[in-house]
């Protein structure tokens, strides 16, 4: 799931606010790495160590996925796509229809087909 979400990401264009080839918004990644490393970093620290950057975005997407996984009764597809809609928007429902309903398909796609 965490390469899926990768490959879906827009690519980064310079100073367009978010950080690493997950597009992980600079607010949360304080929060995150000291969760999931014991550390905080700042974005640029987090930029700049990929590995690091994969090891927290798995971190947290394994949070995610476990809670769809119990909310839709261990449907692993149901999960992947509400935690693809998690990932994009901070929900997990409501990725219908436009951009975020392209995303979670995008997503989807990749995840099924590595």
């Amino acid at each position: 799931m965490v390469e899926a979400l990768r490959l879906s990401a827009p690519p980064n264009r310079p100073n367009d606010g978010m950080y690493s080839q997950w597009q992980v918004l600079p607010a949360i990644i304080p929060s995150w790495t000291s969760q999931c490393t014991g550390q905080a970093m700042t974005p640029a620290q987090f930029e700049a160590d990929p590995t690091t950057a994969r090891s927290v975005v798995a971190c947290i997407i394994r949070r995610e996925l476990d809670i769809e996984l119990t909310d839709s009764g261990n449907n692993e597809m149901i999960a992947v796509r509400r935690t693809a809609c998690w990932w994009m928007t901070g929900k997990p429902s409501g990725c219908n229809s436009g951009a975020t309903a392209d995303y979670v398909q995008r997503v989807m796609g990749f995840y099924q087909n590595p």
